[in-house]
């Protein structure tokens, strides 16, 4: 049908839906066991909100149900391809995904403690680093005692590995 046929307000709003964490191709899904909790927490939530949108008029109902719809898409696929990774399975002396590290920079004598979990739970302000930043992979296969180079724009920065643990 052409769109001189078609009524303005009969257009459908396309909702925008930003992207979930970056995880690039090839790369898999691990999440820590909270990480898979918190993955279905967020399913939860969307799934309520559906159920509750009755109060709005027509047109409005179906744009909030598209956008969410469209965000519960992206979350189920991100859970079908999770894998949960046991922390007590993992190699107790050696940095893998979702250690607990407990780092000294050597110039400063700072200590900062990062655990290494999976894209979606990554959040810095809880100290938790995505598994593909930089610092998780200059990490990973580490022990205690090892030292770390990041390569900075206006310096090295040199860090010594003090502690691993899997919590």
């Amino acid at each position: 049908m052409s769109r001189g046929f078609v009524k303005e307000d009969d257009q459908e709003e396309v909702p925008i839906v930003p992207q979930r964490a970056y995880l690039p191709e090839g790369v898999s899904n691990f999440v820590t066991p909270a990480g898979m909790e918190q993955l279905m927490a967020e399913k939860q939530i969307l799934i309520n909100e559906k159920e509750t949108l009755s109060s709005m008029n027509e047109n409005e109902k179906r744009i909030a149900l598209n956008y969410i719809n469209a965000k519960l898409q992206l979350l189920n696929n991100r859970i079908a391809e999770a894998r949960v990774i046991d922390l007590k399975g993992q190699e107790q002396d050696e940095i893998r995904f979702g250690a607990t590290v407990t780092l000294k920079n050597e110039a400063s004598g700072n200590i900062q403690i990062f655990k290494i979990v999976g894209v979606d739970e990554a959040d810095i302000s809880k100290s938790k680093i995505s598994l593909i930043s930089p610092l998780a992979k200059a990490l990973i296969n580490k022990k205690t005692g090892d030292r770390i180079v990041l390569n900075r724009e206006r310096e090295d920065v040199i860090l010594e590995i003090m502690d691993i643990a899997y919590l």
